[in-house]
């Protein structure tokens, strides 16, 4: 199922890392260490998603860093433009919030280009993304743009 996020009604949702926590776009010499390291941990789909979204001017990937280690991280205009996504967090940084201040730095990077909706695609956790955004079912929109995706 996709879902549909409103961008113009962002508020207050801020994007907000738990103390200690650095949420950043990727330098250069950073980009083959975070593709590497979305391949291990999500699979190879994720990680050519993140270097697309590394390739995009401005690059359109967020991570989460604590003390130099790599905890997540997050994409938009990765699989399609105007899509939000893939997110992840590693297993060891899970249930601290940072998925949640992931995807709110991808949203408001969105709204400051322009974008007034975002699509996040093929939602595996649905009720994350309608506590962390606001997200609404699109109705009818699975497989949706990820018919005869080659795997």
């Amino acid at each position: 199922m996709d879902m549909l996020i409103k961008l113009y009604a962002l508020g207050e949702l801020f994007p907000v890392a738990p103390p200690g926590v650095l949420l950043r776009k990727p330098l250069g010499p950073e980009h083959a260490f975070v593709t590497q390291w979305v391949a291990q941990r999500f699979g190879a789909l994720w990680s050519s998603e993140a270097g697309v979204a590394l390739a995009n001017r401005p690059v359109s990937l967020f991570m989460a860093q604590r003390q130099g280690q790599l905890l997540g991280f997050a994409c938009w205009d990765a699989t399609a433009r105007g899509f939000v996504g893939p997110l992840g967090v590693a297993q060891i940084a899970r249930g601290q919030g940072l998925g949640a201040a992931l995807l709110r730095a991808c949203l408001h990077d969105m709204r400051a280009a322009g974008y007034g909706y975002a699509v996040a695609g093929h939602v595996a956790a649905p009720r994350f993304f309608e506590r962390a955004a606001g997200a609404l079912e699109i109705p009818d929109s699975s497989p949706g743009l990820y018919a005869g995706l080659l795997r």
